[in-house]
């Protein structure tokens, strides 16, 4: 007898544990309904089915736990009673779990519908007002229109802020260095032999110019007359 009652324990716990994964595909598919780009006023056949499903699966499993319970309160051996509790009350925890994801995404998903059906509703209303008033519906595009270009002026004055300080950037920067390459110069004029010294190396680069120009030369006009 015992053997039949653990076996009918295996299987009702198996059983409980397909609900739940089942429970948690459907809870999944609930939550898409509320974030669809466009929530339908009303819920759908969709909507509504699986809703229902997820009521079906949450009271399935609140049978088989009773079952469970009643299966354990049965046993007439403690040996494995601990485990079996704990297994137990993991299961009711996870009912719980679920039961409060469904009434949350129920939650969420009115919340959605009622402020999609209420921008909707603005939306005709102002529709309507602009059927009914042409003279209106021009004045709004126009101060539209207006908006419009307020901002794009906007934006080309705050590219012109930004252009002008950049060349105040760059007159600045040029201003450091004329500054840095006068001083330089200065302090060059104050140390004797240093005026003779550059003089020297800047003859040394021009005359270093030369010869590489008339080696360019030359093997330009070798080449010139081989071909």
């Amino acid at each position: 007898m015992a053997t039949t009652a653990g076996q009918g324990w295996t299987q009702l716990r198996q059983q409980a544990r397909a609900l739940e994964t089942q429970t948690e595909t459907y809870l999944h598919t609930y939550s898409q309904f509320s974030t669809q780009s466009s929530i339908p006023p009303k819920p759908t056949e969709e909507e509504r089915s699986t809703e229902a499903k997820l009521q079906e699966l949450l009271e399935k499993r609140e049978n088989v736990i009773i079952q469970l319970t009643r299966l354990l309160d049965s046993e007439a051996t403690l040996s494995s009673s601990s485990l079996k509790q704990n297994n137990l009350s993991l299961l009711r925890d996870k009912l719980t779990d679920h039961r409060r994801d469904l009434s949350r995404l129920r939650s969420t998903l009115q919340q959605a519908r009622d402020r999609a059906n209420l921008l909707g509703s603005v939306r005709d209303d102002i529709s309507a007002y602009r059927a009914a008033n042409p003279a209106a519906a021009e004045a709004d595009y126009m101060l539209d229109e207006r908006g419009r270009l307020d901002r794009s002026h906007d934006v080309a004055d705050s590219v012109l802020s930004q252009a002008y300080a950049v060349q105040d950037s760059f007159l600045t920067q040029r201003e450091t260095l004329a500054s840095i390459n006068r001083r330089i110069t200065h302090a060059a004029s104050q140390v004797p032999g240093i005026n003779t010294l550059i003089g020297r190396i800047s003859a040394k680069k021009r005359r270093d110019g030369f010869i590489m120009g008339g080696f360019i030369a030359f093997c330009f006009l070798v080449f010139w007359f081989m071909m």
